[in-house]
């Protein structure tokens, strides 16, 4: 018997409905971008593993999924290494390719590889899947759409608050309403390791942190002890655990618990700029907070960090992050280029869409008209009609085979396509179609170019 198929853990099949709610988002997002001035390219799915390890952090990099070399990958690897089963220094001889983790460090390869080409500042989208060897769970899958937008060649502030707009204009169109934008900054991060006397640790640091929402302050605080963060730092850190108070209040609070850091300074005089403009301005639906929790754990940021949680009635992990990263194309020879970008979560935005019945205006993509097929003749008449449906833009199909009447009825109604074609001896002798409506069941007969104009028209 057969072995049943299956797909790996972590990834999914799409059915047509699905890929139809999907399409929509996808389109949502684009249009967004597009009207903000992006444009879009697109990178090969798996990179050099040179260019995607040690980017984002020891925990990152195992997560990468790596890719075989070509043909017998173990011929060239040293016996006394196999036998060790040093499985770090083995993969690093069998695999020189990965699959991508994210889109940001390839846009950064892109950006080096192209910079003769490219017209400064870049602002670019991407929408393309990425892959992580994560554990599967709700809303985190091992292959997933990333959907990123990036600017690099400037350094100016308004970019942060554009992309805090941004992310509102997009969820108030998806008609997601209530979504919380957080914003932090590295440097705020930074200068707090340095008040409390961490500075070398900030990495650890930052990385427990960002665990706040899923461990706990105990968790947190053990994983820092683990580090190697004293007990005396952890004591001082401890009242952001629990940092209250309007966004303007928390940045009074953190310029004077900041005051002795140059670069905690900085951070507070950035953050204040993007919270006084987005006060100024205004958002649609969604909600700015200043979150000094937020540390998102990846190595490359450097300034602003985002990141976008669900409506408070959905249990969901962000629907979207990013940052700003000073040094990232220098790590490939292209120095002071500054970037900040944002990514939107396709995957875990259409679970949230579906948990708050947000897709009744999505449709299933489906012909507008049906003709019968009652053979091979009346089939050929059929189909010089099709053409010139079709060059109308007239959603429309030919069932394939010469069926029983009632079975081809039967395709049209549970596909909800709206109107019928009949077409037997009767019409082709006075060059006529007999038109039925599925939903009200009224006929007529009409010529061809009444045909178009119906279906036009409706």
């Amino acid at each position: 018997m057969a072995q049943k198929p299956s797909i790996p853990k972590g990834t999914r099949d799409f059915s047509p409905t699905e890929v139809a709610k999907r399409n929509y988002i996808f389109f949502t997002i684009k249009q967004v971008f597009e009207t903000y001035g992006f444009q879009p390219i697109e990178t090969p799915s798996f990179e050099n593993s040179s260019t995607l390890m040690g980017k984002y952090g020891e925990e990152g990099d195992r997560l990468i999924f790596k890719i075989l070399n070509s043909g017998d990958y173990l011929k060239k690897v040293d016996e006394a290494l196999l036998v060790s089963k040093n499985s770090l220094q083995t993969t690093s001889k069998i695999s020189e390719k990965a699959l991508r983790y994210d889109l940001t460090v390839p846009f950064a390869r892109y950006v080096v590889q192209h910079q003769n080409d490219i017209v400064f500042p870049f602002k670019r989208y991407q929408m393309q899947p990425v892959w992580r060897a994560d554990r599967p769970q709700k809303g985190r899958f091992r292959e997933f759409y990333q959907c990123d937008a990036d600017v690099v060649g400037s350094k100016s502030l308004w970019q942060e608050v554009e992309f805090v707009q941004l992310y509102d204009a997009v969820f108030s169109k998806l008609k997601l309403i209530g979504t919380t934008i957080k914003l932090n900054n590295r440097k705020i991060l930074s200068g707090i390791a340095e008040i409390i006397g961490e500075k070398d640790k900030l990495i650890d640091f930052t990385i427990a942190l960002d665990k706040l929402d899923k461990i706990g302050e105990e968790g947190v605080a053990k994983e820092m002890l683990a580090k190697g963060i004293s007990e005396n730092a952890i004591k001082k850190v401890k009242p952001l655990f629990s940092f209250k108070g309007s966004n303007q209040e928390k940045l009074n609070q953190l310029q004077e618990l900041l005051a002795n850091s140059v670069e905690g300074t900085q951070g507070v005089h950035d953050l204040r700029f993007v919270v006084n403009a987005i006060e100024n301005l205004g958002l649609q639906s969604a909600n700015l907070e200043l979150d000094v929790t937020l540390a998102r754990g990846l190595n490359y940021y450097t300034g602003a960090i985002y990141e976008v949680s669900a409506p408070k009635n959905v249990k969901m992990g962000s629907i979207g992050g990013g940052g700003r990263y000073d040094d990232l194309t220098g790590i490939f020879g292209l120095k002071n280029v500054s970037g900040v970008g944002i990514s939107f979560g396709l995957d875990r935005i259409y679970l949230v869409l579906e948990e708050l019945n947000l897709f009744d205006q999505v449709e299933l993509p489906k012909p507008k008209v049906l003709f019968l097929n009652l053979g091979e003749q009346e089939a050929t008449y059929c189909m010089k009609a099709l053409l010139k449906l079709r060059k109308h833009q007239v959603k429309s199909e030919l069932y394939p085979d010469a069926s029983k009447m009632k079975k081809q009825l039967n395709y049209a109604n549970r596909r909800a396509i709206q109107f019928v074609v009949i077409v037997g001896t009767s019409e082709m002798e006075n060059k006529k179609f007999t038109l039925k409506n599925m939903q009200s069941g009224e006929q007529q007969t009409c010529n061809l170019q009444e045909l178009v104009d119906i279906t036009t028209s409706l």
